[in-house]
């Protein structure tokens, strides 16, 4: 966070403020009034696409989509390419809709003339990218007053757990080591009394986005072309993935899924292979996963009579865990980047050491990506290797990983003295203009 500094002569900001954490796939947004304590309850998550279907030629802004009832083949247009704001024509829309327009979601109304934004962006962001983020803000939203912030470093102001008893006095967080595993990439984030030390932070190209990408292309290859199937295998992904233990379990499991050589074909082991119900789009929306029947696969291939109704089955062995193993694994694929526990030492390396045993004491994982299953068992073993055996290893996951961000810059905005401090008003915009601001901030 920027060192405080006074602003006496200032006029106060608006008493409530609209807090974005502007993801690649979703936007966690939230209405805060001035001095109330917010919990993860008051965060609305809305998919932050434009989406378009082939077949019904109906297009879904925003939260529209939780209102589709047709999946298929649909065509996303995403404003945010790698954590930035590249597309603002997209981006204006979805916020105008949901925020500012008629159409706009309960609780989040706003006018920007009267109200602060609190709004995220990932590290190292591209200075033109950020002026022009500015100048959007000020100048066409005309947003009262603004502060754009790492959203890694707000996580300084939520505690792990939303159950803790903890006053937001004691908040920043002295030493803090962000892992952020979301849709775009994965980051490791060191924070010392809230702010980043930019020179440790790590980046990993594999996030939610890569590992749809990759089941997309397994689940092509042996069954279906599902290429242009991309919310369906998201979801996919999501229900039926796991992490396995170690390295060993990995080699161990994939034998068991081997179906054998031609000639030789072998059952598969039912405790790993699931069958996943595909989706008609007329009976049912969503798909499900139902442990693997082999008269099923048989029927499907015409190599038995079909009975009972028709359904489209997607049998997954080995795609359950071989795709989110890139997180630990990059070089699977042929990525030459080290696993998210290498990331984490490769950034730990950086710093002092009395400051790493200080943030190895407090690490906390963030991120759609973090819900896989057994993800955390493997992060925390894997570190624990990693690490010399007198160092303390504290590896906790936030209670919603998704919002986690969002509450601390919920808890930012509720305090009115802290978020003067850091708030710059369109005055001062208008007087100082764009280039000063992107310094301001950073």
């Amino acid at each position: 966070m920027p060192p405080k500094g006074s602003k006496k002569s200032a006029p106060a900001p608006p008493n409530k403020t609209l807090v974005l954490d502007n993801g690649a796939y979703s936007i966690k947004a939230g209405l805060v009034p001035s001095g109330v304590e917010y919990t993860y309850d008051e965060c609305r998550v809305i998919p932050n696409c434009i989406a378009r279907s082939t077949r019904d030629k109906c297009t879904y802004v925003g939260a529209e989509l939780n209102s589709c009832k047709d999946f298929g083949e649909l065509a996303f247009r995403r404003p945010v390419e790698k954590g930035f704001i590249v597309n603002w024509e997209a981006e204006k829309a979805i916020w105008e809709h949901e925020f500012m327009g008629d159409a706009m979601g309960e609780g989040l109304r706003c006018d920007p003339r009267d109200t602060n934004l609190l709004l995220t962006e990932k590290p190292n962001c591209p200075k033109e990218l950020q002026k022009n983020c500015d100048e959007i803000i000020f100048e066409q939203f005309e947003f009262a007053a603004y502060y754009r912030c790492v959203g890694a470093t707000l996580n300084a102001y939520a505690t792990p757990q939303a159950h803790t008893e903890s006053s937001l006095l004691s908040l920043p967080r002295e030493c803090l080591l962000i892992i952020d595993t979301s849709y775009s990439d994965t980051t490791i984030l060191p924070l010392y009394n809230g702010k980043l030390i930019q020179s440790a932070v790590r980046r990993l190209t594999v996030g939610g986005k890569l590992l749809t990408n990759y089941l997309k292309e397994l689940s092509s290859l042996r069954h279906y072309n599902m290429m242009e199937e991309t919310y369906l295998l998201n979801e996919i992904k999501e229900a039926v993935s796991y992490v396995v233990p170690s390295s060993q379990h990995f080699a161990n499991d994939l034998e068991r899924t081997w179906k054998g050589r031609l000639g030789d074909r072998r059952e598969l082991d039912s405790s790993i292979v699931v069958d996943y119900v595909l989706p008609d789009y007329e009976n049912a929306i969503h798909g499900h996963a139902r442990p693997h029947d082999p008269a099923k696969s048989r029927m499907r291939r015409g190599l038995q009579a079909p009975q009972g109704p028709r359904e489209d089955l997607l049998p997954l062995g080995n795609e359950r865990f071989a795709v989110p193993e890139l997180l630990f694994n990059p070089s699977d694929i042929g990525i030459q980047e080290e696993g998210i526990p290498g990331a984490v030492m490769q950034s730990l390396s950086a710093l002092p050491e009395a400051l790493r045993i200080g943030l190895l004491a407090n690490v906390v994982v963030i991120g759609g990506n973090s819900l896989i299953s057994g993800f955390m068992e493997r992060l925390r073993t894997e570190l624990r290797a990693l690490m010399p055996a007198e160092y303390p290893l504290n590896v906790v996951q936030a209670d919603d990983p998704i919002k986690h961000t969002w509450l601390g810059g919920a808890n930012v905005a509720s305090q009115p003295e802290l978020l003067k401090e850091l708030l710059v008003t369109k005055a001062e915009y208008d007087e100082r203009g764009s280039t000063w601001l992107v310094k301001k901030f950073s």
